[in-house]
């Protein structure tokens, strides 16, 4: 099999040698346009037959637009959308929402990277519907491969609105003639342009084994987008022909208000109000001149594509007659700006999404940008808050984006955080440096620090200078940073690799979706291998989603473990059964454990749903376990949860389990769910299927979820949150416990709390003091023996005062910050040391 990347050359060799069976030939011979060949290699479509060039910047002399657009209609960003939408909807596409960049529906990435991946993979594979069809999308993507790129080059960006044109057809009703006149339409009478103003290039593309004809569409220079009509798929026998055929044309929303005002650099027309109000709080100017000379060039800065950044430095500035210097004090505080500018905007989306910036997976790249921002704003002394750069986006984009309004006040109070995480890494940099820099340093090792510490290259560089030390950082270190954080999928404390040779067996008949009570069954047995056996149907549930299975019994045969492979559900047997295949048994689930774990089940959503209230928006689920003694919640949140904090979700999670809500379980398509629903369904991370199960607690919490969940809130008894801790950077962990475990960790803590008071010797509602007073005891009679010194040991004598109230358990567990029966085994080793140490101070 071939790579992507082999797959495209082969491809595009195909389509070049038939051009009529692969591309709109029919609609551009309509139109006018000639099929012609560039020195570069390149296939184009002109009106003019003489045309010696294609489109490209590079062959048709770099971009032609600035100071001297060719559209006739000047756009602005948000008209750009509002006007695309519009006309696409008279020619029969329905405009969609946006998707969330964080893209917890998809098992493969963290972030929504382009319009099409909106839809994968379920979509584009045909198992799933789309939510219209044909349709149009303004979908915010972010990639973190440019950063280094941003602001330098004038249109690089983390973040940007692909606006993508999306059709998902049978091959009989597939037509990219028609597709290629659509986007015609809008260059000219959208746009505005001259189809002399107009070159198409024929391209190939491929991804993920797929693989198909493409166009793109050009004007003086700039490509503004590209039409890909992925119809095939790599296979052993060959490219053959994709059952359902996807229109992918991806064109750049910030590119169109670019071209059509001409402006000098795409960040002027894509948020041009925050551009202003930057421009105006640093005093930065553009030099009109030295930019329309620059940005054609720009691209030679790209350090993707150029080995010596710093000999394309002098090159540029050699050509315009101005010094390295001059070009670079006239350019790098500009591309500071729209950097700021940049990376503001793409943490207003991510966070209002629900991503947090954090030292794991790809939502480094979040704090990457975070932290760049905040080093531009400090080398260059500038007065801004980048909190206060996301609100003026948000305000900007409100007509197309109202989320981000709505929600700037979790984003503001992520940023600060992130801002305090900044400053107190800074203040760790001269410790950390005059150890690294007795050393080389390397790009390895510079990156390590970046990754470890949070030590920019450009301190390092810095302090190096003072020492007369040169670091070599690379250009493109960002880049290499962002390489190194992949996304990995969300996993869930039950999930297993356990395989069966089980053959060709049907899908097994899960009896417990609608009735978490259903405790006997009879099935039939279709295979049994060892002491594994499956079943027609069953009432057991296996081990997924974080939920521990059910045991119990096979016709009188102690069932051990339940566990999914593939959609067959295996039951694990003590032993090889003595029933046979063929046979009708009797199952019997064993219910107060089935009771337990699904009370445990419907209290994680229970707490998610709390938290959320509590701690703000921003709270996904990062993971569970639901076990018989007790559960976990891995929450996403930038800081440890308080005790107080703890205190309000568990009386919010009370007031649900109280208010005996019903809860709604039904399975519906999956777009049928997206779509009454929205995203947010994905708590526990991709689901796969066309029908999906929905778990609602109406006005509460609603995800999709394959668990045993109670018929009322009111079935789970009681909440009892017990502890909380650090599972990794941005995520949390909350212990809980309900029903009956919740009433066995209540009379434990009674026990421990009658434990307390004989250790302490004072009744229960005078622990809080005793226990305050032996610890302040404790530590003074600590240091009076490190010192050596001899005192009075009857001011170590422990009084039985009492100046507390209120619930005994619970302010004990707030003087140590701890738990109860750990509480107890601290408060007997301090009075131990205690009395040691009075013996040393006689």
């Amino acid at each position: 099999m071939l790579t992507d990347k082999e797959l495209k050359v082969q491809f595009k060799q195909k389509c070049k040698a038939d051009p009529e069976q692969h591309y709109p030939v029919k609609t551009l011979k309509d139109l006018g346009f000639y099929r012609q060949q560039c020195s570069c290699g390149t296939f184009f479509w002109s009106v003019n037959p003489n045309q010696k060039v294609c489109g490209d910047a590079a062959c048709s002399g770099g971009f032609r637009f600035i100071n001297n657009s060719p559209a006739k209609n000047k756009l602005d960003y948000v008209e750009t959308w509002q006007k695309f939408s519009k006309m696409f909807e008279e020619l029969g596409y329905t405009p969609v929402k946006r998707y969330p960049v964080v893209a917890r529906w998809n098992p493969t990435t963290d972030f929504t990277i382009a319009s099409i991946a909106a839809f994968q993979p379920f979509v584009v594979t045909g198992e799933v519907a789309p939510p219209a069809n044909p349709l149009v999308i303004p979908q915010f993507c972010v990639r973190f491969g440019d950063i280094d790129n941003v602001g330098i080059t004038g249109s690089h960006y983390t973040g940007f609105v692909m606006i993508g044109q999306h059709a998902f057809v049978q091959p009989k009703e597939y037509d990219i003639n028609k597709y290629l006149s659509h986007i015609h339409k809008w260059l000219s009478k959208g746009i505005g342009l001259k189809d002399e103003e107009i070159t198409f290039h024929e391209d190939a593309w491929a991804g993920g084994g797929n693989c198909g004809p493409s166009m793109e569409f050009f004007s003086r220079g700039l490509e503004l987008g590209n039409q890909v009509y992925m119809q095939y798929e790599q296979t052993e026998a060959g490219i053959q022909e994709l059952k359902i055929k996807v229109l992918d044309m991806g064109m750049g929303h910030e590119r169109v208000p670019w071209f059509t005002q001409g402006k000098s650099t795409s960040y002027e027309t894509t948020f041009p109000t925050v551009a202003k109000k930057l421009q105006s709080i640093t005093g930065v100017k553009i030099d009109a001149k030295l930019m329309a000379g620059f940005l054609p060039k720009a691209n030679m800065l790209n350090v993707d594509e150029v080995s010596d950044v710093e000999k394309a430095w002098e090159n540029i500035a050699k050509s315009l007659k101005v010094s390295s210097k001059e070009l670079k004090g006239a350019i790098l505080p500009l591309a500071a700006q729209y950097a700021i500018a940049d990376h503001a905007r793409s943490l207003l989306f991510t966070i209002n999404d629900g991503a947090l910036p954090s030292n794991v997976g790809g939502m480094y790249n979040l704090r990457v940008i975070a932290r760049r921002a905040f080093e531009f704003i400090e080398k260059y002394g500038w007065n801004i808050d980048l909190c206060d750069v996301c609100e003026w986006h948000a305000e900007y984009l409100k007509p197309l984006f109202p989320e981000l309004k709505e929600n700037i006040e979790s984003v503001r109070k992520i940023l600060e955080v992130e801002k305090i995480k900044y400053l107190s890494t800074k203040q760790k940099v001269s410790e950390i440096l005059g150890r690294v820099l007795s050393n080389d340093v390397t790009t390895d090792k510079l990156i390590e620090l970046y990754d470890s510490q949070g030590v920019s290259p450009a301190l390092i560089a810095e302090e190096a200078k003072k020492q007369d030390k040169v670091i070599k950082i690379p250009d493109n270190f960002y880049a290499l940073i962002a390489a190194r954080h992949e996304q990995k999928p969300q996993e869930h404390a039950t999930e297993r690799e356990e395989k069966i040779g089980v053959g060709d067996v049907p899908a097994t008949e899960a009896l417990y979706f609608d009735d978490w009570k259903l405790a006997s069954f009879e099935a039939k047995v279709l295979k049994i291998v060892g002491n594994h056996v499956i079943l027609d149907k069953t009432a057991f549930y296996p081990v997924s989603g974080g939920q521990m299975h059910d045991i119990g019994m096979l016709s009188r045969e102690k069932v051990i473990d339940v566990f999914k492979q593939g959609k067959i559900i295996i039951h694990k047997l003590e032993e090889p059964p003595k029933f046979k295949e063929g046979n009708i048994i009797k199952g019997e689930i064993d219910f107060e454990r089935r009771k337990q774990l699904a009370q445990h089940h419907t209290a994680t959503h229970i707490v998610n749903a709390a938290a959320r209230q509590v701690l703000g928006r921003h709270i996904n689920q990062a993971g569970a376990k639901k076990d018989v003694d007790k559960a976990y919640i891995d929450l996403t949140h930038y800081q440890p949860v308080s005790g107080d904090e703890l205190k309000q979700i568990e009386k919010v999670a009370n007031d649900i389990v109280k208010k005996s809500i019903k809860t709604n379980k039904t399975f519906l398509p999956r777009t049928d769910a997206e779509k009454k629903y929205g995203m947010r369904i994905y708590q526990g991370g991709a689901v796969p299927g066309k029908l999906i199960r929905i778990m609602e607690i109406p006005d509460i919490d609603v995800q999709a979820c394959g668990g045993t969940h109670l018929n009322n809130t009111s079935e789970t008894e009681k909440i009892i949150l017990l502890n909380t801790t650090k599972v990794k950077d941005g995520v949390v962990r909350i212990y809980f416990c309900a029903g009956k475990a919740a009433d066995g960790i209540e009379n434990l803590e009674r026990n421990h709390i009658e434990e307390i008071s004989k250790i302490l010797r004072v009744p229960d509602n005078q622990i809080p003091a005793r226990a305050q007073e032996l610890f302040e005891a404790w530590k003074k009679a600590r240091k009076l023996v490190n010192k050596g010194e001899k005192t009075d040991i009857k001011q170590f004598d422990l009084s039985s005062k009492d100046t507390f109230d209120g619930d005994v358990l619970k302010k004990t567990s707030e003087i140590l910050n701890t738990q109860v029966e750990y509480i107890a085994k601290s408060l007997q080793r301090f009075l131990n040391e205690l009395e040691l140490f009075k013996k040393q101070l006689k």
